[in-house]
């Protein structure tokens, strides 16, 4: 366990794919920082979480947000807007951790205050590497404003 200074490190991980949840969750189960990733299959699902709604009544915040654009129901975009517009949340960075490398993909989640943008490698190798340089930056190396915790 990789408590830091009594934090338990949590990372919201929102995505549909189960293929994807298995690889990435496997990335960050090796690199061992993160303490608890909890996994969303949807955007409500996720907002739900967020707020402590329903079955995620209490759930503490998440360190670190990686978010899939293309999820259903409320889908990353809108996801991504609801986060950044909330003042109780806009402060837990957001990684798009998405399949699309398009511009206007790119553009648009940097016009909603994504912290950063990265298209998810296709070999499984290099995956687990930007994984494990996203969970070492965010968790490890940048200092953010306590927010809600625990």
């Amino acid at each position: 366990m990789s408590i830091l200074n009594g934090h338990i490190r949590r990372i919201l991980h929102v995505e549909d794919n189960p293929g994807d949840v298995c690889l990435i969750g496997e990335a960050l189960t090796e690199s061992g920082r993160a303490d608890e990733v909890t996994v969303t299959s949807n955007g409500e699902e996720a907002l739900d979480y967020l707020y402590g709604r329903g079955k995620y009544f209490g759930a503490p915040r998440p360190d670190l947000i990686l978010l899939d654009l293309n999820i259903p129901k409320k889908g990353g975009p809108e996801v991504l807007a609801e986060i950044k517009n909330d003042a109780a949340l806009k402060h837990i960075p957001v990684v798009v951790l998405t399949s699309s490398s398009a511009p206007l993909d790119i553009s648009q989640a940097y016009g909603s205050h994504a912290n950063c943008y990265v298209t998810k490698p296709t070999d499984l190798g290099e995956l687990f590497r930007v994984v494990g340089l996203i969970e070492a930056f965010w968790l490890d190396v940048v200092k953010l404003p306590a927010g809600k915790r625990d």
